[in-house]
Formats: C-alpha cells, sequence, structure tokens
C-alpha cells in the first residue's frame, strides 16, 4: 500500500438488504515472502448472484477469499463491497488503514465459512450461533437466540441446538457453521472449500445447503471442487492458476467450452 496509518471508518451503507451486496476487485496483490500468490486479480461479483472460483491447489484461490474480508492485506489494488473500501479508507491517491476495530465492523458484513469450520468446542450449537450478535452487534440475547433457532431449522438442525461440536458429523458442523455465518445478517457470504473436510457422503448435505441460499438471491464467492455445484449453480465460473484469472464466464462457457488449454487441462482431470 502507498500508505499505511489507522482510521475511522465510514459506515457501511444500511440500505442494502442482507445477502445482497455487491463486490469490486481491482489490481490486487499479494507477496508472501518472494511468493507472488495474487498477480493482479480484477474481479466483479453482482449483488445476489453466485461466484464460484475453480483452480489447482496453491492458485491463490483462498488467499483471494481471504483479502476479501482484510484477514489478509493487500500489497497493492482495493477490495470494496458495497462501495465500500475494506481495511483501508482513500485520502487523495492514498489508502490509510483502518483501525483493527473498524474492520472487525466491516467483517460483520461479511460471512465466511471455512472448510474446518472453527466452531467453539466448548460451547452448544445456539451458543456458537448466538455468540457473535451478541457480543459484535449487541443483540438482546433473547433475539439472539430466536433468530439461531430459525436458522438452525432452516439448516435442517433443529434438534441440535443443545448438541457439542464433538457430538456432530463433520456435515452437521458445517451446517452449524453455515447458520453461524448468517447470524449477522452478512451482505455476502464467503465459502472456502466448505467440502474439502468432509468424508464423501456428508458433501450432499452441505451443498444443499448452500444451493438453498444460492436460490434464495445471497450474494455468494465460493472456493470449490464440486464441478457438479458450479454447473448447477453458478453465475459466473472463474478459473485461477498461478496468482492469476485465467477465464470466467458463465458456467456452459468455461465448464464446457474453456477456451484456455490450462483450464481445458484442469478440468479434464476434475470432471
Amino acid at each position: 500500500m502507498s500508505s499505511v496509518t489507522t482510521a475511522t471508518a465510514t459506515a457501511h451503507p444500511a440500505a442494502e438488504a442482507a445477502g445482497t451486496a455487491k463486490v469490486e476487485i481491482r489490481a490486487v496483490h499479494k507477496h508472501f515472502g518472494a511468493l507472488h500468490v495474487l498477480r493482479g486479480i480484477d474481479l466483479d461479483v453482482r449483488a445476489g448472484e453466485v461466484t464460484v472460483v475453480l483452480g489447482p491447489s496453491g492458485s491463490g484461490k483462498s488467499t483471494l477469499l481471504r483479502t476479501i474480508n482484510h484477514l489478509e492485506k493487500v500489497d497493492s489494488g482495493t477490495v470494496s463491497v458495497d462501495g465500500t473500501l475494506v481495511g483501508y479508507r482513500r485520502s487523495g491517491n492514498k489508502l490509510y488503514e483502518l483501525r483493527e476495530r473498524d474492520i472487525l465492523k466491516q467483517r460483520t458484513r461479511i460471512g465466511f465459512v471455512f472448510q474446518n469450520f472453527h466452531l467453539f468446542p466448548h460451547l452448544t450449537v445456539l451458543e456458537n450461533i448466538v455468540e457473535a450478535p451478541v457480543s459484535a452487534l449487541k443483540r438482546p440475547r433473547g433475539d439472539a437466540e430466536a433468530a439461531a433457532r430459525k436458522l438452525l431449522m432452516r439448516v435442517g438442525l433443529a434438534d441440535k441446538a443443545e448438541a457439542y461440536p464433538k457430538q456432530l458429523s463433520g456435515g452437521q458442523q458445517q451446517r452449524v457453521a453455515i447458520a453461524r455465518a448468517l447470524a449477522l445478517e452478512p451482505g455476502l457470504l464467503l465459502f472456502d472449500e466448505p467440502t474439502s473436510a468432509l468424508d464423501p457422503e456428508l458433501v450432499g448435505e452441505v451443498l444443499d445447503v448452500i444451493k438453498d441460499l444460492a436460490a434464495s438471491g445471497t450474494t455468494m464467492i465460493v472456493v470449490t471442487h464440486e464441478i457438479g455445484f458450479a454447473r448447477e449453480v453458478a453465475d459466473t465460473v472463474v478459473f485461477m492458476d498461478e496468482g492469476r484469472i485465467l477465464e470466467q464466464g458463465p458456467p456452459a462457457e468455461v465448464l464446457d467450452a474453456p477456451r484456455h488449454e490450462r483450464t481445458r487441462a484442469f478440468l479434464s482431470k476434475v470432471l
């Protein structure tokens, strides 16, 4: 970045309905030491649409997701959600990093579902879902619990409210993680290979929940190797390799008639 100091965040547009954020990524670069992980990423995600990101391991897919909610700071370029810069504010030609509390506030509008669930093992399912709305959004616990029970019903786990994560299957834990992300009513949901840690027979139950969210018009960016899911659900498929987007377009275009040889080689191994 051209300049890094701390600054106060401008208010996030409250008029945006939950689940309908738009994303604009411009010229994003990211290094880890000498490794150039993201090499000038440009990507637009329209409000209410699903973008599926494909690519081989090490292509930068997960790092790209983590820059969208500032879990990873970009070295250059910008990420905007609903027209608001994530992690920074602009003054003239310089970008100034926001204070941590303001970054955390921005993240309440960007739900993140990790591949390894990240549930609190000492909390019940209900407590896992309620914790963030109560602590981050200062919602009354009774209201948060009522909303959490509705979310558990939505993901098919209404009877697991008092269970602990260790008492659940991997698929059930991931569905709880999705409900937890939804509890903050985010404008955007990010999924980082949400089925990669699951036994094959449990993959479908998680994908079904994500499909339901897609049908409801939730804006989502999903990193996955599930090609069938991408074909069925995605509005846009993005193929990444070596830190670059090689091609993007509708599923029928990218999956059935890829223009780039690297995309064709990748798909020949996974289809």
